[in-house]
């Protein structure tokens, strides 16, 4: 079966299959468990124009079902992903998709400038919605005038790919998605993390140094699913699912919503195989049930 799958302004993946930005590093990690060339795409680890610490520790801890994480966007910075990290991503077959932060409208465009002039980046994914700093980020993905703002900016700057990644902690996410896409936006990714926090009864303290981070894992799927469904209802770009994602069935679940690929995030820290098995699986479970194009069981949910 034919998986190739277009997101639009030149960004065709082999497959609909990508790592989410924050749970595979910048790739290379996982070599050790498959070719990373079985994918459609990796979504690296986020990008600032500076160099990041992130956030103290402990910063990750896991919960009934998922985890919280506080990692803050530690990242080497614009230069030496572009330096050191870039080069070691080309030699695999497979299209490279830069997470970019900032804390200002400067921060996002200051990195966008940097690697602009780099060769082997098939498209950024503009993180709107961490909810693990204390400044920036955030800001745009709870504001849609400042989340319209900040992506027209950037697609000014650039005519490679532009993914926005959507925050679920809005009242609205479609109002996001529009402004978005009215902005210039070529897709659409969603969701990040939920808001969430875990404590320990016997110290009576917060097991993460930042008291709240980023909720993520099978649990949040429900939310996920039904926030990609009204977002792919809502606009006329593509959409890419992610949240809770472990099996086959999960995938193909994002797919009848309406995504037209998918990112694997926090399954990969127990599962680091699966990735390339969804690769292989979802083109086997449509032959099976007799659908022999992907396009056929995209946003074909009945309602």
């Amino acid at each position: 079966m034919d998986m190739k799958t277009d997101l639009g302004k030149g960004l065709v993946l082999k497959n609909p299959v990508m790592l989410a930005s924050g749970t595979a590093g910048f790739g290379m990690e996982f070599e050790d468990f498959y070719p990373l060339g079985k994918l459609g795409a990796i979504v690296t680890k986020g990008v600032s124009i500076d160099p990041m610490e992130g956030n103290p520790t402990p910063r990750i801890v896991e919960t009934s079902g998922g985890m919280v994480n506080s990692i803050g966007l530690q990242n080497p910075g614009a230069h030496v992903f572009v330096d050191e990290l870039l080069p070691e991503i080309r030699k695999y077959d497979i299209a490279c998709i830069v997470n970019v932060f900032g804390y200002s409208d400067e921060g996002y465009n200051d990195v966008v400038e940097v690697l602009e002039n780099a060769k082997g980046i098939d498209g950024y994914e503009v993180n709107i919605s961490c909810p693990n700093v204390k400044h920036g980020g955030i800001q745009y993905g709870t504001n849609p005038e400042m989340t319209h703002r900040l992506v027209k900016e950037l697609r000014c700057r650039t005519n490679r790919h532009l993914m926005v990644k959507l925050s679920p902690n809005v009242t609205d996410i479609t109002e996001f998605a529009l402004a978005s896409e009215e902005a210039g936006a070529d897709s659409i990714s969603l969701v990040n993390t939920l808001l969430g926090m875990a404590v320990d009864i016997e110290t009576r303290r917060p097991k993460i140094a930042r008291v709240v981070g980023g909720y993520s894992g099978p649990p949040i799927k429900p939310v996920a699913l039904r926030m990609v469904y009204q977002v792919a209802k809502s606009v006329s770009i593509p959409v890419v699912g992610i949240g809770g994602i472990q099996s086959v069935k999960d995938a193909l679940e994002f797919f009848l919503v309406g995504a037209r690929a998918i990112q694997v995030g926090t399954a990969n820290f127990y599962d680091p195989g699966i990735g390339a098995r969804l690769a292989d699986e979802i083109p086997q479970w449509l032959q099976q049930h007799g659908i022999n194009d992907l396009d056929d069981w995209i946003g074909s949910l009945e309602v």
